[in-house]
């Protein structure tokens, strides 16, 4: 089991170490409709990937456009059909990443219109792991680029299974066809691309602008730490501004303002974490609402919005303890 992030708050203001299960943030709100999240399937072999038989787009043919696609003509192929219709010069998605993508779902059979997030106007942020996304969906974009439109056909032993999926009207032997528009992909070397604000104020940490996927350096100065919450750009990017209710993708890394010991990091772990703002400690929650999708967020944390007189245990945190750290606001979800 990874090690756990210590972002999670719980009530009476205890912090504990996250049961695993980060990836499930990364759905959209979809309301009734059926995202491709995984199923409780059991484990099916790696599929054969095939060129077709998939159905016409007729409509929306554009990277970004809503699609129309045809009905299903004929039997679909019981092997993993795979299409690019436009390729990308993008990034190449490997599995595990995390990815951005627009999409639409469909029956074969029907061409019934199960899901798409176009017309929720939010792309989909998922992890491709197993798990987290259906296998289709995993075997599907593994290596495709960013910026490419893929469409695949997937049948049921790499959907939903033969139980298929109520919600969405799916039954057990649906073959389902999506297209995926890739709008970006992140991963454990993803960094924030924002452009530089000068550190110009000698009394607070100074955190590293390196865009490698390395950890950023924090020089924490020997001084009297802040008594209130500090949230200042490092990098400032060009996204979204992240809302009070939004779960974000981030990279980050805390050390301890006495001494600039480090206690957490998602470098470290060599994985991403996804999370509410409605889920983290207040200093979290209120330094990064309001900042910039592609951002590095300087946070300097008091102990009455961080742990308190109460930190994790084993985190190496001391009571009242001021915390710093480097965001990177990769994505909102």
């Amino acid at each position: 089991m990874r090690r756990r992030s210590l972002l999670i708050a719980v009530p009476a203001g205890l912090v504990t170490l996250a049961a695993c299960g980060d990836e499930d943030s990364g759905s959209s709100n979809a309301g009734d409709s059926a995202t491709p999240e995984a199923s409780a399937t059991s484990a099916a072999p790696a599929p054969k990937i095939v060129d077709g038989p998939l159905p016409a787009i007729t409509a929306g043919t554009k990277f970004g456009e809503k699609p129309t696609v045809a009905k299903g003509s004929g039997e679909p192929s019981k092997d993993l059909a795979v299409k690019t219709v436009i390729a990308g010069g993008g990034k190449a998605v490997a599995e595990n990443d995390f990815v951005s993508a627009d999409y639409l779902g469909q029956v074969w059979q029907s061409a019934k219109v199960f899901d798409n997030s176009y017309d929720r106007k939010t792309p989909l942020i998922i992890q491709l792991s197993k798990g987290s996304i259906i296998d289709g969906w995993r075997y599907a974009l593994t290596g495709k680029k960013t910026g490419s439109r893929v469409q695949f056909s997937v049948p049921p032993t790499w959907g939903y299974g033969e139980q298929g999926n109520e919600q969405a009207g799916i039954k057990g032997d649906d073959t389902l066809v999506f297209v995926v528009d890739v709008q970006d992909t992140f991963n454990a070397k993803s960094s924030a691309k924002g452009k530089k604000v000068p550190q110009d104020d000698a009394a607070l940490p100074e955190v590293g602008t390196d865009t490698d996927g390395k950890a950023p350096s924090i020089e924490v100065p020997k001084a009297d730490a802040p008594k209130k919450l500090v949230a200042e750009y490092v990098l400032e990017g060009d996204g979204a501004e992240v809302g009070a209710q939004d779960t974000v993708l981030v990279q980050y890394k805390g050390v301890v303002w006495d001494g600039g010991k480090e206690f957490d990091s998602t470098y470290g772990r060599k994985q991403l974490t996804s999370f509410s703002l409605q889920q983290v400690v207040k200093g979290w929650a209120q330094g990064l609402t309001g900042k910039k999708v592609g951002s590095r967020v300087l946070i300097v944390i008091p102990p009455d919005l961080g742990y308190g007189d109460n930190p994790p245990q084993g985190s190496g945190i001391e009571k009242d303890s001021t915390l710093v750290f480097s965001v990177d606001i990769l994505a909102k979800m």
